[in-house]
């Protein structure tokens, strides 16, 4: 049995099995944030080749472990990986572009500041959120896009997709790890300038403090203000976000991707 109650830890089967075929360089990419009320979704990265040794010992996706097993774990993730990085995108952009426009450009992001570039990408979920979509979105009309001198969105490589990738592949779930303490780490900090919505500890999820503070106070501009904010009434002049494939309305009250203070 394994030490996570019986789950079998991740590991590089799949990604050893990408590098046999002729892939130089493998990614696991995850995002965290998708289902929170404020603050940036982030994008984690974490690339991999031949020569990658076996996964750190306790290695899991970030919401099998609790905040102290994280934070201990991520410094000894960086070390192991080829290379690794975080992207954001912050609450405006999510109201400007939507959430699945803004996943690429934390993704892309992420994918810049990198010193190499993966030959493949192996994506988390059966949803291709980091390639080009087929049809212009106002993603490509927002300034600066295209400048690699701000480590702004670099083209994306090659993307698989895999269900429950988190879990099973020990790049994914490395990604997931860097993504989840990097944006906590925000989060805190955000709190700082914010207190009365408790991010400290329910990370701008939708804990019950949070919606009190909400309806108490209102919204803060690090609120995505194009949802539906319970007790919040929608903000005036916030641009509807363009629909895409897999860009489905978010239920704001819940959130299963991530347990309170996770």
């Amino acid at each position: 049995m394994s030490p996570a109650g019986g789950r079998v830890p991740p590991s590089l089967r799949l990604e050893r099995q990408f590098l046999r075929a002729g892939h130089a360089l493998v990614a696991g990419v995850d995002e965290v944030g998708r289902g929170s009320l404020a603050g940036p979704v982030s994008v984690g990265v974490l690339v991999v080749d031949a020569a990658t040794r076996t996964a750190p010992t306790g290695l899991r996706d970030s919401k099998l472990l609790t905040p102290a097993a994280r934070e201990a774990l991520a410094p000894r993730v960086r070390r192991w990986a080829v290379a690794s990085a975080v992207g954001h995108a912050e609450p405006g952009e999510i109201d400007a572009v939507g959430i699945v426009a803004a996943l690429r450009l934390a993704g892309r992001r992420a994918l810049a500041q990198l010193p190499v570039l993966p030959d493949l990408v192996i994506l988390d979920g059966n949803h291709d959120w980091l390639s080009d979509p087929r049809e212009p979105s106002l993603l490509d009309a927002l300034d600066g896009l295209g400048d690699p001198a701000a480590g702004l969105p670099c083209p994306a490589p090659a993307v698989t997709t895999r269900v429950k990738a988190d879990v099973t592949c020990a790049a994914v779930a490395g990604a997931s790890v860097l993504a989840k303490t990097t944006r906590d780490a925000l989060m805190t900090a955000r709190h700082e300038e914010f207190p009365h919505y408790g991010w400290a500890g329910n990370k701008g999820y939708s804990a019950p403090d949070h919606l009190e503070a909400l309806a108490a106070h209102g919204a803060c501009p690090q609120h995505r203000r194009s949802w539906r904010l319970p007790g919040v009434a929608a903000a005036a002049g916030v641009p509807a976000p363009r629909s895409g494939p897999g860009d489905a309305l978010v239920d704001v009250t819940s959130d299963t991707s991530s347990p309170r203070g996770a």
